[in-house]
């Protein structure tokens, strides 16, 4: 997702798409694990997701105060 559309939600529609996206990112690793990962790239756009919400949520005035 791009950051314009994680400015669009809501702190806590930020805080439940991490959650989804830390979810997705234990399985994508366990795949990895399994050698059964098709596309690598997968993981490190997960991270970036993970990232981008992250800062959104601590900037002042979107997260929680």
């Amino acid at each position: 997702m791009k950051i314009r559309e994680f400015k669009e939600l809501s702190a806590d529609e930020l805080t439940a798409k991490e959650a989804e996206l830390r979810d997705q990112l234990f399985k994508l690793r366990f795949q990895k694990s399994l050698g059964q990962l098709d596309n690598p790239m997968k993981l490190k756009n997960v991270k970036k997701d993970i990232a981008r919400i992250k800062t959104l949520l601590n900037r002042p005035g979107k997260g929680t105060e």
